[in-house]
């Protein structure tokens, strides 16, 4: 190549005729519309909740006036310290009226914390029975507020620790594969109820096995005799003809009845969440590929303008999968034309303030 050529200053761009300027504009202009639809500050989409370039700072956490609950998640603080205080009363309660319960017995305070949860979770052995009014009517009132608490808080907390244990399933079923923190994320957001289910049947498995290998062991029943009290005492039947009998048994009981009860609840809870999930997917899927017919455009035309836009469109489809109905659609229109303060059928900065000054003077 000559010197010439080298330093020969680049020419300047062939101008586009008319029309392709205009294609090209208004290429641009879909693209730019589209990306407006996809993506928004306030709502935005659901993949950029992956982005490893983006870090949100956040506040640093309020410590703890208890040091060692200081790293536990405030809703699990909660529950623990209502747990504590339920077995505290009813250990205390039936404490002192141990005298009116009934049955095999061994120790005075670790027969009423045994009292307490066999009652609280609803297995009822029968070994430990209350035989006067004032036990039974507190035998009542500790059953019912025992429920409320496994339904709503226990629950609660079963399902914080089984998502802290999603993270580790999910790198134990990819780990050849090279899975980062992003992937993790990825699919933990796809298939969250679905690792859930894995988690606690895995743990449902382990709990199955340490109780029908303690009884065996330690209460000295035969294989069959334990595995048959751990899926009586498990599923809450407690028929009372084989439980823990031993003061070492009910110190182990009092520990795992409590676990092994509500892992089996969350189980079903999860697998009866997975299977509508599965059905929504279903529902979901089947909208994003069937035709579209002239009826659905009649439809999804919201003003009657004889055009559908690209809103109208999402809207129609939104109803369609049942993530979205007409109050919905009626009080989000309601909002924005509180809010459309000039009635443009825009809303600006000017719009906002107006209306939020309005309110105020409103009250």
């Amino acid at each position: 190549m000559s010197s010439e050529s080298a330093h020969t200053p680049l020419l300047p761009t062939e101008k586009l005729d008319p029309m392709a300027q205009d294609f090209n504009q208004s290429s641009r202009t879909s693209s730019s519309r589209k990306r407006r639809l996809r993506r928004s500050r306030s709502a935005p989409r659901g993949d950029c909740m992956y982005n490893d370039d983006v870090k949100i700072e956040e506040p640093p956490p309020h410590p703890s006036k208890i040091p060692m609950f200081s790293d536990l998640n405030p809703n699990l603080r909660r529950v623990i310290m209502l747990l504590a205080l339920y077995l505290t009363i009813g250990t205390i309660c039936f404490y002192l009226v141990r005298n009116q319960i009934s049955g095999q017995k061994t120790n005075g305070v670790l027969d009423a914390i045994y009292f307490c949860i066999v009652t609280m979770t609803t297995v009822g052995y029968g070994d430990l029975v209350p035989n006067s009014s004032a036990s039974r009517l507190l035998a009542c009132a500790f059953v019912f507020s025992g429920m409320v608490l496994v339904g709503h808080l226990l629950s609660r907390a079963a399902d914080y620790l089984v998502e802290k244990q999603e993270t580790l399933l999910v790198r134990a079923f990819h780990l050849r594969q090279t899975f980062g923190p992003t992937d993790i994320l990825k699919e933990l957001h796809t298939n969250k109820l679905r690792y859930k289910c894995y988690v606690t049947f895995l743990v449902l498995v382990v709990l199955f096995l340490v109780g029908t290998t303690f009884l065996v062991m330690v209460e000295k029943m035969p294989v069959i005799e334990a595995f048959y009290c751990v899926c009586s005492t498990v599923t809450t039947l407690g028929y009372g003809d084989k439980s823990f009998s031993s003061g070492t048994g009910r110190l182990f009981a009092v520990f795992w009845i409590l676990t092994s009860t509500i892992c089996l609840a969350q189980f079903f809870l999860y697998v009866a969440e997975l299977n509508a999930e599965n059905k929504q997917r279903a529902l979901v899927n089947w909208v994003l590929t069937r035709r579209i017919t002239n009826n659905d455009l009649e439809a999804a035309d919201l003003d009657e303008d004889g055009l559908v836009g690209a809103a109208e469109f999402i809207l129609y489809k939104l109803k369609e999968m049942g993530k979205i109905n007409e109050k919905d659609i009626s009080g989000i229109m309601e909002e924005f034309e509180q809010l459309d303060y000039d009635d443009s059928g825009t809303l600006t900065t000017s719009d906002i303030v107006l209306a939020q000054t309005t309110s105020l003077n409103q009250r």
